[in-house]
């Protein structure tokens, strides 16, 4: 058996090896730069430092979201000893043209430059995406060089598993796959569970529209999750555990992959890790993009290889999970807390965030917003901070109107609640949930019945179809939003999607069906004179 990684002797060499050129080239590889053409830049950038014999003197480092997608390709210069220099909407021409001009006269190209004194970057608390735009996900030597696997080390060797428990308890770290439960009380559960075989699964699959939170950890910082889940293991008793990804993640599946192989190889993961007694096995699972396999049943179904369809509870998954053994569910941005909690420890995580929700939270702004993209900002701060410093406020001289949180599982949060901080209880309160951070921002030119069509729709074609209220209710539901918004409804048809909602909540098997009427139910009491203007006049006189 080959010796395990010397994470520190790694680290020493990482850092010699920053200082052996003279300038850095971080240009971002993520899904959003590739999609507006980073694949060309970076090529640009390193045919020409390979045509101008500049390869002892610049280092082309392919890395994770920087997180302003709206402004990709993004590309940071580094000087050694000196400052840093963004630069965004970089075509293959224009990366040429800001490494020569670095590289030979130390002078920035204006017309690229990416100021990052502004509020979308200084008003965020980056712990999830520390790594995001700093390492090469490919490189584990780029990992551990900024940490990396340390909190793994320190748990391995100087914790036990309950105290390991205990630090997550005492960060307060809630779940964030939507439902907020607390981490450390999950953790006990599995840890006191009987029998020889457990399981640790994260939860990858993250079907909400607009959400790609999730994806970008998986594809940016493979290794940060497996960490997190070798911690979880270690901590509970779990020997054996599962990535579950939507088969529509071809980039996070592969860097998963990948990550594993080298985790095995560097004895990060196999038998006796770290030259301890602690073995962990880790696979990809694939689903086939299943909204409904996101529910912790239907997920575990699908490991086994059977249809993607919840069961009634209890018994709960830490009880009777994966194959009839006590399995323990959290999401992968939930994991990818965990080495930090770890590393600095559950009081440091406590004191960022509010009492109930500490720690930091991701967001993919998305819709009517200039800055569209991935933040990380502190659980508690306000709505208002969130859409208008830090994702510049609504383009075009329109007004906000409303943002939806929590996906087709949540609700629509009209303006007069700007103020709002958004923390798992506030969020609540209003009729919406945290989910799993997928915020679509709305201007004043969005129809709001529209947007609840759009959701109902969603939550109809994702329905698994075991249960009626779900299966039929979803469908009549839409039936009767398409009618309004066609101008053909009536006061009877908002009295029936009331019910609807009231019947298809209570009544339906999983989470799917249950929060399926939640956009319907927030537009409805902000924005019920909307449905009012699209029913028939004679029918709300005379109704």
């Amino acid at each position: 058996m080959a010796a395990p990684i010397d994470l520190h002797e790694v680290m020493d060499r990482e850092r010699e090896e920053r200082f052996r050129t003279r300038w850095r080239v971080k240009a971002c590889a993520s899904t959003a730069c590739m999609s507006a053409g980073a694949g060309a830049t970076i090529q640009a950038v390193e045919d020409m430092v390979e045509r101008e014999d500049m390869e002892l003197e610049v280092q082309v480092i392919p890395t994770g979201c920087m997180g302003l997608c709206s402004a990709g390709p993004l590309m940071r210069m580094m000087r050694r000893g000196g400052d840093e220099t963004d630069y965004q909407k970089v075509t293959p021409d224009a990366a040429k043209e800001i490494v020569r001009s670095h590289v030979l006269n130390e002078e920035p190209v204006p017309e690229h430059l990416l100021d990052t004194t502004m509020p979308f970057f200084t008003s965020q608390e980056r712990v999830v995406l520390a790594n995001g735009g700093v390492i090469n996900p490919d490189r584990i030597e780029s990992y551990v060089a900024h940490g990396g696997y340390q909190a793994l080390e320190k748990a391995l060797t100087s914790m036990k598993p309950k105290q390991v428990i205990e630090e997550i308890r005492r960060s307060g770290l809630r779940g964030r796959g939507g439902a907020g439960y607390p981490v450390g009380s999950k953790w006990s559960l599995l840890a006191a569970a009987g029998g020889k075989t457990k399981y640790v699964v994260a939860n990858g699959d993250e079907g909400d529209p607009g959400a790609y939170m999730d994806r970008t950890i998986m594809e940016d910082d493979p290794h940060r999750l497996i960490e997190g889940i070798a911690i979880a293991a270690y901590a509970t008793g779990a020997d054996q555990a599962y990535i579950y990804v939507r088969a529509e993640y071809p980039r996070a599946i592969e860097r998963l992959d990948r990550a594993i192989r080298v985790a095995r190889r560097n004895r990060l993961l196999g038998r006796k890790i770290l030259d301890t007694n602690f073995s962990l096995a880790v696979e990809v699972r694939i689903g086939a993009g299943a909204f409904v396999c996101g529910e912790e049943t239907a997920l575990m179904a699908s490991i086994e290889g059977r249809r993607g369809t919840p069961q009634l509870r209890p018994p709960y998954p830490t009880e009777k999970g994966l194959w009839g053994a006590p399995t323990m569910i959290n999401n992968v941005e939930t994991l990818a807390n965990v080495a930090p909690i770890i590393d600095r420890g559950g009081d440091w995580f406590a004191s960022i965030g509010t009492e109930k929700s500490t720690g930091t939270k991701v967001f993919a702004l998305a819709g009517d917003i200039v800055n569209t993209g991935l933040i990380e900002v502190p659980m508690g701060t306000s709505l208002r901070e969130i859409v208008e410093e830090i994702g510049g406020g609504v383009p075009d001289g329109r007004s906000f109107k409303a943002a939806q949180t929590g996906g087709p599982s949540g609700g629509c949060i009209p303006a007069k609640f700007l103020d709002t901080p958004v923390d798992y209880e506030s969020l609540r309160e209003l009729g919406s949930i945290m989910g799993s951070g997928g915020l679509i921002v709305m201007d004043d030119e969005v129809r709001m019945p529209d947007v609840a069509k759009f959701f109902m729709e969603f939550s109809m074609d994702e329905s698994c179809g075991k249960c009626t209220p779900c299966r039929a209710g979803t469908v009549q539901m839409h039936n009767l939003l398409q009618r309004i918004t066609d101008g053909n409804g009536t006061r009877r048809d908002l009295r029936d999607l009331e019910h609807l909602c009231s019947v298809v909540r209570d009544m339906s098997l999983c989470g799917l069906g249950q929060s399926a009427p939640n956009p319907v139910i927030s537009t409805l009491q902000y924005f019920r004179s909307e449905y009012e203007a699209l029913i028939d006049e004679e029918e709300v006189v005379h109704a």
